[in-house]
């Protein structure tokens, strides 16, 4: 929740101390290294079974020391994952849609730019049947809309928005980018910036030039999955 180098270790000491068990009962460390060490030894057999007990615990202490090394990696690991997930629900806060959406007439076209919310990208491909092209772009909108699902991605007929006239076959496909009701970009024929047969991937490098498209979404933290690759 804290950016500042002190916040990020606060909330790390914060964390690993909710994540450990002590042990009351232990005895210190620095206790046995200083018997164990200690030049005045008895060579009663009650001293030497107290040093046998202490050089047990020693050994003991050592594999707890390994142990815990094992322990403060995975609770690291614990950490940095939660930290992920809570920056992403900062960051993926908004509605969610993930397929191309048909609309259906100008009133749904008008609607969905000017009530989506300000933060929302609105891409609308207008289109016809029997431009080429179009049948293309609508496959490769329908998989980006699947890997970008914080973007609104619509479609609609040139002869279904009440002005036909204005989107005549010469401009058709026609991409239109709206965000708060404004409009960003305008491409007009946009498959002649494409090679004849294009994909998604395409599309994608094309929008992306023009900074239209938001960082891709990682399917770990859809899933609220992890593992140690996805951490470093």
């Amino acid at each position: 929740m804290h950016t500042g180098p002190k916040g990020v270790i606060n909330d790390w000491r914060k964390f690993k101390l909710e994540s450990e068990d002590t042990d009351p009962s232990a005895l210190s460390k620095k206790e046995i290294l200083r018997q164990l060490s200690s030049p005045h030894r008895s060579s009663s057999k009650e001293d030497k079974d107290t040093r046998d007990r202490f050089s047990r615990k020693m050994s003991m202490q050592e594999y707890e020391l390994m142990q815990e090394e094992k322990e403060d990696e995975s609770c690291l690991q614990k950490y940095r994952k939660r930290c992920m997930q809570d920056m992403h629900q900062r960051l993926s806060f908004g509605p969610k849609y993930g397929y191309l959406c048909e609309l259906q007439n100008g009133e749904e076209f008008l609607e969905v730019i000017e009530k989506e919310r300000k933060t929302t990208t609105v891409i609308v491909h207008i289109y016809e049947d029997d431009i080429k092209g179009c049948e293309a772009l609508n496959n490769s909108l329908s998989c980006l809309a699947t890997e970008y699902a914080s973007v609104r991605f619509c479609s609609i007929r040139a002869s279904n928005t009440g002005a036909g006239d204005r989107f005549s076959s010469d401009v058709l496909p026609t991409l239109l980018v709206y965000k708060g009701g404004e409009l960003l970009s305008n491409f007009i024929s946009v498959t002649e910036h494409f090679s004849e047969d294009f994909f998604a991937v395409d599309v994608e490098s094309f929008l992306n030039e023009y900074g239209l498209l938001p960082e891709r979404e990682l399917p770990a933290l859809k899933n609220g999955n992890m593992d140690e690759q996805d951490i470093e």
